[in-house]
């Protein structure tokens, strides 16, 4: 397959990475699965060693040794110079003539329109939102947490549940169910022994995570405090999505507005129907969807947006994935 007709996608995330071959005609050659791409946690060169591995596989499935073009979304590429230094370290593999980073974020929102244009907020460990248009213009925020304004996340659901019911339990705060319905997660009696469970890591820190889905179910009994915590986070959602449309001149036009990641695709009814409602009064040209097509296709979009492929070589890359097509060899 000769240099100029390939894209390199890739989809990196904390936990899982994918890849893919695509020529300029959008037929897939190959794909591969590797482990998180975690830059912050083991350093930039040991998290591209990890990623060579996958990436290796999937040129030697293809019958490439490199391509015309690298497109990869990366978790942990936060800010502009990050990309460019991802970029810089990609490039420095040989893997493609040319290379373009871009928060995995975009992926996402990639993934769920027919043309590089709209808004995704995605809310899964985390929170962020980006937005673009055909010309290139884009949105985003530098989602790095609480110092960059950011509320909402799994993870910052699970904090503020935690919060909230552990002052209801010793009378600081207003009474609430989640005082029951976390500890009872972890097989325990009360509030006072979840957070000695915790604080002396009887439970894995990593764990907290679990408690956002029993946020919601809790909000889902009519638990008034849980459910001013999921407001909360359906009005950030809003904000997102609202700042990105104007900032991108789309608030008066018909524009996709996409949910992704794993809070806004469990399809929670409270949460997903107040943002319809919120976006319907504040945007109301907004075309709001939940995405769960897979973000590696966004990514392979992207190369192909970059290529100048046809609309049919789009298609025929957007058909694989939707397909639900079977792993090929050496992926997990």
């Amino acid at each position: 397959m000769g240099l100029m007709s390939t894209v390199l996608a890739i989809d990196a995330g904390n936990s899982k990475t994918d890849v893919a071959v695509v020529t300029a005609a959008g037929e897939v050659l190959a794909t591969a699965r590797g482990g998180g791409f975690r830059p912050p946690a083991v350093g930039v060169a040991a998290a591209l060693e990890a990623l060579a591995e996958p990436v290796a596989r999937a040129f030697a499935d293809a019958g490439v040794t490199a391509v015309s073009h690298v497109s990869a979304c990366l978790a942990n590429a936060d800010l502009p110079v990050e990309e460019e230094q991802l970029a810089t370290a990609l490039g420095a593999r040989g893997w493609g003539a040319s290379v373009e980073v871009r928060n995995d974020t975009f992926a996402i929102l990639r993934a769920g329109v027919a043309e590089p244009r709209g808004v995704a907020v995605v809310c899964g460990a985390g929170i962020n939102c980006v937005g673009m248009r055909p010309d290139g213009r884009t949105a985003r925020f530098p989602a790095i947490g609480r110092v960059s304004g950011d509320w909402g996340g799994g993870w910052f659901l699970a904090e503020e549940s935690l919060w909230h019911a552990a002052r209801a339990e010793d009378g600081r705060g207003e009474p609430t169910s989640l005082s029951r319905t976390l500890p009872a997660h972890f097989g325990l009696p009360t509030m006072y022994a979840l957070i000695e469970a915790l604080h002396l890591e009887h439970i894995d820190h990593h764990r907290r995570h679990e408690l956002a889905p029993v946020l919601f179910a809790t909000a889902a009994e009519g638990d008034a405090v849980a459910r001013s915590i999921v407001a909360r986070l359906a009005e950030e959602v809003t904000v997102l999505a609202t700042v990105a449309l104007t900032r991108l001149d789309l608030l008066d036009e018909e524009t996709p507005v996409l949910l992704g990641g794993g809070v806004l695709t469990a399809r929670h009814a409270l949460l997903n129907d107040t943002v319809r409602d919120l976006l319907a009064a504040r945007a109301p040209k907004a075309d709001v969807r939940v995405v769960t097509a897979s973000p590696v296709l966004g990514a392979a979009l992207l190369g192909l947006d970059r290529l100048g492929a046809r609309a049919e070589a789009r298609e025929r890359a957007r058909g694989y994935w939707e397909a639900g097509r079977p792993a090929r060899r050496g992926d997990d």
